[in-house]
């Protein structure tokens, strides 16, 4: 079963935006999450349309933050990309007249809204500034400067 990655692909990709000082263009996003540029530029539409970034074209354009990343919470990046499912379980609905299926689908749809509205409030508590506190912690143990083009190497 293919998994959807785009909520920690974009995570990950905002995280690395954070890091940097100038405008990251989308060759350069591609480059370091493997991936083609018009994935992260069609991906990160939704993250403009909502505010959180921001991209200008030409010579020392790219995608730059729009907003602080203690005001963006992970709840904030799901919905700007679309609020995809979060749950890959579902219920059968071949026999829809079936007792034993409404029941079990009954069940399974309370438990799954619930588990839903437990992790979207999870998501919403955490902010891509603890994120990114945890990352800058860890670049200052490893030691040495992030560097978008060298970021996944070991």
């Amino acid at each position: 079963m293919n998994r959807d990655t785009r909520l920690s692909g974009m995570l990950h990709v905002l995280l690395h935006m954070a890091e940097q000082r100038e405008p990251v263009t989308s060759e350069q996003l591609a480059r370091a999450m493997d991936t083609n540029p018009v994935v992260i530029r069609r991906t990160m539409a939704g993250l403009r349309a909502g505010g959180y970034v921001r991209s200008d074209k030409g010579h020392g354009g790219g995608w730059v933050l729009a907003r602080d990343l203690d005001t963006i919470t992970l709840r904030d990046v799901y919905e700007a990309l679309g609020s995809p499912p979060l749950l890959a379980l579902g219920h059968r609905a071949e026999s829809p007249s079936c007792l034993v299926e409404q029941a079990v689908n009954s069940a399974l749809a309370n438990a799954f809204d619930e588990a839903e509205a437990l992790l979207l409030a999870r998501l919403g508590e955490v902010t891509l500034a603890s994120l990114g506190s945890d990352v800058r912690r860890k670049l200052r143990k490893r030691g040495g400067p992030h560097r978008l083009e060298h970021a996944h190497a070991s």
